[in-house]
């Protein structure tokens, strides 16, 4: 989705729409909506005419667009409450357009050339195409040891992906997140819409509500094209 403010900027939505029942990742329960107090309940707690809607979700951290903290790889990282705003919000942006490479594993190669250098960095590879649906769970793009690796070299910032998982979920030893959150570096997966973002030229921000002892949690990620 595609705003234009009053200064001319273009807003770009680069979240999914967290709903009652979805399935973000196989293995995780969806998260479940609900009533705490109805307007219609309300009603009975305040004068005619005026009511209010107080809602409650259950869900589990990994919901939707969301940011991983250094703590949901690591004991000692930083938890959600920890992490400075600098690495969150009003990051220069770049986005590596990778869809139709064919390949699922991305490796340096895709990075080479681009200045990461404390920058949002997001690849682009079109999977959020099969959002709820079964093919999202299978076959997804992710990048490679040598990819973080360089990324984090390189002094990324922040690295967010529009696929199920940054890493290959067939190898258990996760090393895009292992790499990564031990650098500092913030991942956020299950990205959308990064086809709308052009190579550089836009501003990146991906704030979570801020709770201690946290790991992960929602995003609304979004991008703002200068």
């Amino acid at each position: 989705m595609l705003l234009n403010d009053e200064s001319g900027s273009r807003l770009v939505d680069l979240s999914h729409t967290v709903e009652h029942g979805m399935i973000t990742y196989r293995g995780l329960p969806a998260p479940v909506i609900c009533d705490f107090l109805s307007r219609e309940e309300s009603r009975n707690h305040y004068a005619e005419g005026t009511e209010f809607h107080i809602g409650r979700i259950d869900m589990v951290a990994n919901t939707g667009t969301y940011l991983d903290s250094p703590f949901h790889r690591y004991p000692d990282g930083e938890d959600l409450s920890a992490l400075p705003l600098s690495h969150l919000a009003n990051l220069e942006g770049v986005c590596v357009h990778v869809q139709g490479g064919g390949a699922r594993a991305i490796d340096a190669s895709a990075f080479r050339g681009v200045d990461v250098k404390d920058k949002a960095v997001l690849v682009h590879t079109g999977w959020d195409a099969h959002w709820r649906s079964e093919q999202y769970f299978e076959g997804h793009p992710f990048l490679t040891r040598d990819a973080v690796e360089a990324l984090r070299d390189a002094g990324a910032r922040l690295v967010g992906i529009d696929s199920l998982n940054i890493d290959d979920t067939h190898d258990l030893t996760r090393p895009a997140h292992s790499i990564l959150l031990r650098a500092g570096i913030p991942i956020v997966e299950h990205m959308c819409n990064l086809s709308s973002l052009p190579a550089k030229g836009f501003r990146f921000f991906a704030v979570p509500v801020k709770v201690k002892a946290f790991g992960t949690f929602p995003v609304r990620a979004f991008a703002i094209i200068e």
